[in-house]
């Protein structure tokens, strides 16, 4: 009796648990310290008496990481219990974030980012895959656009915390911070996720992982919305680590400092990622994505106009663009993947983040041989091309192929 109490309590709690809030804050506290590093970069470039760039390198080797785990975390997801793991995975993300203080030289400094981003992928892999298989469709959609916004957050309120837990406590209580972050992460998880009933594990032949991975891809949609992952974070990445050359050179030439505050363009997405899920309820998937990235790249202009207050609305059109379509693509992923959901997920991920890396690289090159007017337009094929691929996507008001979901899956989150 005492054991059927607390069920049922357990599931009073489940049930009044708000979705939008709860995704929300967890998907903040689980990429929180993915991009803020990014503002500790002239104190651990002094640190460890390296160069900005390979101070850089390190930084950002959490996507590599995460584009590695992604699709291999998904592939092996089916063994463990979704709160279980996602849980674990926040918990021990708190670890390699406080080494990061004592990390003795840059070599396994970058070694924890990466293992940061390994941990990282898995719960944010697994978060998806749990959104998609506990709603219906429809809910899915606002679900992981409430998820994406606070991954909007993190960006902002991440790298304020650290620049301003840096300043005001040093370099290592900014690491120690994050991960107490991450811990926070954890409880929340265990105490707002349901335990799905997952089936008994079997061991997956590599004839059937190559069979979960082909029909993952087997739908011309869902190749077009990998693609369209890859090239938003290769546009992304590409406009916001790059712009800062201009940003601290002539004729802007603002302070380090100011530089921070810079990051201020992503709070107007805050607002504007909640609505995407109405709007894909209403217009669908292809309309909304499209819209987003031709959005994006109207932005782009703006910021070769060398006025400080111009270059800050398109990086605000250019956040809020891309953030609105990365939230479609996710959503679109987990509500019409027409198997495994995990390995859907995962490869888009992998997808996603491999973009990531590709921008850093070629638009690097790309501004240093042919200055930024080129760079920008090098991002913008990548956003048009991305619209055309999104006003193709199909699917997004439509109902997936699923097993019907029982109301025990309804209550558990």
């Amino acid at each position: 009796m005492a054991d059927v109490n607390i069920e049922c309590r357990s599931r009073k709690v489940a049930r009044s648990t708000p979705h939008a809030v709860v995704l929300g804050v967890v998907g903040f506290l689980t990429l929180v310290d993915l991009f803020a590093a990014q503002v500790l970069l002239p104190a651990l470039a002094m640190r460890y008496g390296v160069s900005a760039a390979a101070a850089g390198i390190a930084v950002n080797a959490t996507t590599f990481g995460m584009a590695a785990a992604s699709l291999i975390v998904a592939l092996k997801a089916r063994a463990f219990g979704r709160r279980t793991t996602i849980g674990a995975s926040l918990a021990l993300l708190a670890v390699p974030t406080c080494l990061l203080a004592v990390a003795p030289d840059l070599m396994v400094f970058t070694g924890l980012r990466i293992v940061q981003g390994i941990l990282m992928a898995t719960a944010f892999t697994l978060t998806m895959a749990y959104v998609s298989e506990q709603l219906s469709p429809q809910e899915t959609a606002g679900a992981l656009a409430a998820y994406v916004t606070g991954i909007v957050a993190s960006n902002l309120v991440g790298r304020l915390i650290a620049a301003s837990a840096a300043d005001m406590l040093g370099l290592n209580a900014s690491f120690f911070m994050f991960g107490a972050l991450n811990l926070v992460g954890a409880l929340l998880v265990a105490h707002s996720f349901g335990e799905m009933r997952m089936p008994t594990a079997e061991p997956v032949a590599m004839s059937g992982l190559i069979g979960e991975i082909r029909e993952a891809v087997s739908t011309a949609p869902l190749r077009a919305a990998y693609a369209i992952g890859f090239l938003i974070l290769f546009a992304f990445i590409g406009t916001f680590t790059y712009v800062n050359v201009v940003l601290v050179s002539p004729p802007v030439a603002i302070s380090q400092m100011s530089l921070g505050l810079i990051y201020l363009v992503f709070a107007p997405s805050l607002l504007t990622t909640p609505l995407t899920g109405r709007l894909v309820a209403r217009l669908g998937s292809g309309p909304v994505a499209a819209m987003s990235l031709l959005f994006a790249a109207a932005g782009l202009p703006l910021l070769a106009s060398g006025v400080l207050s111009i270059i800050l609305a398109g990086m605000t059109m250019m956040a809020v663009g891309t953030f609105m379509a990365q939230a479609v693509a996710t959503g679109f992923v987990a509500a019409n993947a027409p198997g495994n959901r995990a390995v859907a997920s995962g490869i888009y991920l992998a997808s996603y983040y491999l973009g990531g890396l590709a921008g850093a690289y070629m638009l690097g090159r790309v501004l240093d041989g042919f200055g930024w007017t080129a760079c920008l337009e090098g991002i913008g094929a990548c956003l048009v091309m991305a619209a055309v691929l999104a006003a193709g996507l199909r699917g997004g008001k439509a109902t997936r192929r699923s097993v019907p979901l029982t109301q025990d899956m309804r209550n558990s989150l």
